[in-house]
């Protein structure tokens, strides 16, 4: 993925062996945010419907009707398929935004990231359908934040993250964008059959979480957790 990298930068050990325990290395924030949404789908199923009034609806930015469910809808989900997705999403993209970040300053970093992601992705789709009813719940759009981060430290060389102008940022950022929207299109969430996919919140969290890890990394990376990424899907060694 960065063809103007020499591969000799790297220990042959790492290039011709791909380490089979990268789950197991993933900083336990990042675990424990992926572990945290079946575990909150579990007491909200328990609830049974009495959860919706946690949910976000765009009209309550102008008649005050709800605000925290700016934060609120983040922990909520409408299936086991849905809280699988954003799980999943959490814990592989999660890992490299958390590592960025060492030592207690570094976990409450990466929360209050991820959490930033999350309130920005909703409050940009509730500016988009500012006259909707419609509830919205997920934590998908923090989970995109995570991804828009992550990108931008995949390749990483000289604790520099990679420019928002790079090419290959772009083009990645423009296909996962381009199929975002399709999704949104289609219609389709997994675990929510029949429920509208709320892509313009995905997009505003992807946004968000490329465009603050820059001061986020100013102000919460620790010089000893610093770290240079393969150019490939891979964690480095920490």
């Amino acid at each position: 993925m960065a063809p103007d990298t020499a591969l000799s930068s790297f220990p042959e050990s790492q290039l011709s062996e791909p380490s089979t325990d990268r789950i197991l290395n993933a900083p336990p924030v990042a675990v424990a945010v992926a572990v945290s949404m079946p575990a909150l789908y579990l007491v909200q199923e328990a609830f049974a419907d009495r959860w919706m009034a946690l949910a976000f609806r765009p009209s309550s930015l102008w008649d005050g009707d709800w605000w925290p469910g700016l934060l609120t809808s983040m922990f909520l989900h409408g299936g086991w398929g849905h809280v699988a997705m954003n799980a999943v999403g959490a814990l592989a993209f999660g890992p490299p935004v958390a590592r960025l970040m060492g030592g207690a300053k570094g976990v409450f970093g990466f929360l209050l990231f991820y959490i930033v992601c999350g309130l920005f992705a909703t409050g940009g789709y509730g500016l988009v359908h500012l006259n909707s009813y419609d509830s919205l719940i997920g934590a998908s759009g923090a989970v995109f934040g995570l991804m828009g981060a992550a990108l931008r430290l995949l390749g990483r060389r000289n604790n520099r993250l990679r420019p928002l102008s790079d090419r290959r940022f772009l083009t990645t950022a423009a296909v996962l964008m381009v199929v975002n929207a399709a999704a949104g299109l289609v219609g389709f969430t997994p675990g929510m059959e029949g429920a509208r996919v709320a892509w313009e919140a995905h997009a505003f969290g992807f946004i968000c979480g490329a465009l603050l890890i820059g001061p986020w990394a100013k102000a919460f990376e620790s010089p000893r957790e610093a770290f240079a990424s393969p150019p490939d899907l891979r964690d480095p060694d920490v």
